[in-house]
């Protein structure tokens, strides 16, 4: 198994390309637990029909878990954003289309993002009273059972040379409300600086599902919170103020 080519580095994970594979390795911050839960998500979502890299196998390289899947040669949605800026708005119309199909699809097996989030309201270190003010918004809002991918971003987004589009790294999939997923495109590009972008993400979103912008916002506090476990302290100021525009009864 080749390692050498590293195409990637991301915190406590290195992604390397051998020929055909994509090998994603994990450092110890990564449970065995975890692993084995987003190659299990991925090999789930493949079930369910939405167009993503094959899992091909989870293994150990050089002491660490890896996950094998197909490498899938393209640019990403956010490279294309890069070298096109002209093209942005085409480009954030055609992530929100491919969101809303990824939400037309189910997948039972898949974990329940309500559970997910109170487990990471609980984990926030929020004080006592925000965080039960968080966990009671979030027990009134709707259950829904629609495909949640939790990090959909253009940079999970690749384009093959034909127009094929993959949707990549599938560690915090969930089943649940299509408006949390929204919710959190919308604070990833405003962390990643791009608020303009962010703005128009949530305009299309709620245009083209039918949505009222007052519902996805609804959603904001709660996916702030749970963004905050692993937020770095740069982000946390700007996820603190969203936490704190949760309705008092």
């Amino acid at each position: 198994m080749n390692t050498e080519n590293i195409i990637a580095t991301r915190p406590h994970k290195v992604i390397y390309r051998d020929g055909s594979r994509c090998i994603k390795a994990f450092d110890q911050e990564f449970s065995k637990a975890d692993i084995l839960n987003e190659a299990l998500n991925q090999a789930r979502i493949e079930l369910a029909g939405l167009t993503i890299p094959k899992l091909l196998g989870v293994t150990e390289v050089d002491g660490k878990w890896a996950i094998i899947s197909e490498f899938i040669e393209g640019k990403t949605l956010a490279q294309l954003m890069d070298e096109n800026p002209e093209k942005k708005d085409e480009y954030l119309a055609y992530l929100v289309d491919l969101q809303l199909k990824m939400h037309a699809a189910t997948c039972p097996m898949l974990n329940k993002l309500k559970d997910k989030m109170h487990g990471k309201i609980s984990a926030s270190k929020l004080d006592a009273t925000t965080r039960y003010d968080l966990h009671i918004q979030l027990e009134s809002m709707p259950k829904h059972n629609k495909i949640c991918h939790g990090d959909f971003n253009p940079s999970n987004i690749i384009i093959t040379a034909d127009g094929t589009p993959y949707i990549l790294d599938w560690s915090h999939a969930t089943q649940g409300n299509a408006s949390a997923d929204a919710a959190r495109t919308y604070l990833l590009f405003c962390l990643n600086g791009d608020k303009d972008g962010a703005k128009k993400y949530l305009e299309l979103f709620c245009q083209k599902s039918d949505t009222a912008l007052q519902y996805v916002q609804k959603w904001m506090p709660i996916v702030a919170a749970s963004q905050l476990v692993k937020s770095n302290e740069s982000e946390r100021e700007f996820l603190l103020s969203w936490v704190n525009v949760v309705d008092y009864q």
